[in-house]
């Protein structure tokens, strides 16, 4: 079967440049790569295969002008489909891409492995106020900080780290697995490049020690239960010179002796006397920016709900404040004196000598009963 042109294959033009043809590449053998597509992995090989023969054979200026004038016929038969190499021997821009397939670190300095910094939690509760209104408090996290003895080396003071004799100080070992290499991490010195023969007693040849830190923290008006606050490169070090992880601070809500929050309305319940709900008054409520008066009509019933609009909570996300919901409870009289006593029967035999104009609620319920039982 003849030769697709190679520029075709990778679908760039012949004034293409390295840095076209390198990216061209990288996007077609992550698509066709065998360990991709396991449902057709030999289509998928002879397409890898033509894709990296023709990456090979114009990222070389002499193979690429020989080609550019003689086509096919100025490429060796022997190297035909392997490019020279076979595929034991992969580009840097093939290891790469496996780096892509198999989610391998990224490499520092040295070859050694780099990692992020893993990312840290703090749970911070607050008080509804402090939460309302905005907060500023310091707090004390645990951190990792390079050993003073040994300056982060690992090594015991007047000695240093050797160079790992596996991986000769890349931090990483190919492992030939059947038709494939694939780049490992080092087993030995686990990714470092080094090896510490005599470890540092402060750490144990960890290089970093505990310490503890404290950080300001500036909480805005309106958080709720379960926001978080990220404060970014505050979270663990990276490894061999990788970005620290971040701090994600918490928010936790201590339960409110009055308010139940949601959202950013309030709750709060009212209790009212007997004589108040029966005659109406005014009661006195509190509330975030102080006390408040609500009146009471006469004949208010135990569940009413009074409603006071932007007493609430002006949450993060909002451009409003939320309201604050009063529920009336009509409270029992307790401890009665003798006296109290005398007038409440006297007020009850008033009451059940109309009780449908005294009390509908209760003639309804009493109505349904008897329906219930007599039908």
């Amino acid at each position: 079967m003849a030769k697709r042109d190679y520029y075709e294959v990778l679908g760039v033009g012949k004034t293409a440049d390295e840095d076209e043809i390198k990216k061209a590449y990288r996007k077609l053998a992550m698509k066709h790569h065998p360990d991709r597509n396991q449902g057709d992995a030999k289509a998928s090989e002879a397409k890898f295969k033509e894709v990296k023969e023709a990456y090979e054979m114009l990222t070389d200026p002499n193979k690429r002008a020989a080609y550019d004038r003689f086509g096919h016929a100025a490429v060796d038969p022997a190297a035909g489909g392997q490019g020279g190499q076979g595929f034991g021997g992969f580009s840097d821009a093939f290891g790469d891409i496996f780096e892509g397939i198999f989610g391998g670190a990224g490499r520092g300095r040295g070859g050694s492995n780099v990692y992020r910094g893993s990312d840290l939690r703090y749970n911070l509760e607050i008080t509804l106020e402090q939460a309302a209104r905005g907060y500023e408090t310091k707090i004390r996290i645990p951190a990792v900080e390079a050993c003073e003895t040994c300056h982060g080396s690992g090594a015991k003071v007047g000695t240093s780290p050797k160079t790992c004799t596996t991986c000769g100080g890349n931090g990483q070992v190919r492992v030939q697995q059947g038709f494939f290499s694939i780049q490992q991490t080092c087993a030995k010195c686990h990714g470092g490049g080094k090896m510490i023969g005599d470890p540092c007693k402060t750490c144990n040849g960890a290089g970093r020690v505990k310490r503890q830190k404290t950080l300001s923290i500036k909480i805005p008006s309106g958080v709720d239960e379960g926001d978080r606050i990220r404060l970014t490169g505050e979270g663990e070090p990276g490894a061999n010179g990788g970005p620290p992880g971040d701090l994600y601070v918490q928010m936790s809500l201590k339960a409110h002796a009055v308010f139940q929050r949601e959202a950013d309305d309030l709750h709060c319940e009212m209790p009212v006397s007997f004589a108040t709900a029966a005659l109406g008054g005014s009661v006195e409520i509190p509330t975030l920016d102080g006390a408040a008066e609500i009146t009471v009509p006469p004949e208010t019933q135990s569940g009413r709900t009074f409603r006071l609009r932007g007493k609430g909570i002006k949450g993060v996300r909002s451009s409003h404040p939320g309201d604050l919901y009063c529920h009336v409870v009509i409270e029992t009289p307790i401890n009665l004196t003798g006296r109290q006593k005398e007038l409440l029967r006297e007020f009850d035999e008033i009451n059940r000598s109309d009780s449908g104009a005294h009390n509908p609620r209760e003639k309804s319920f009493m109505d349904r009963m008897k329906d219930f039982f007599t039908g």
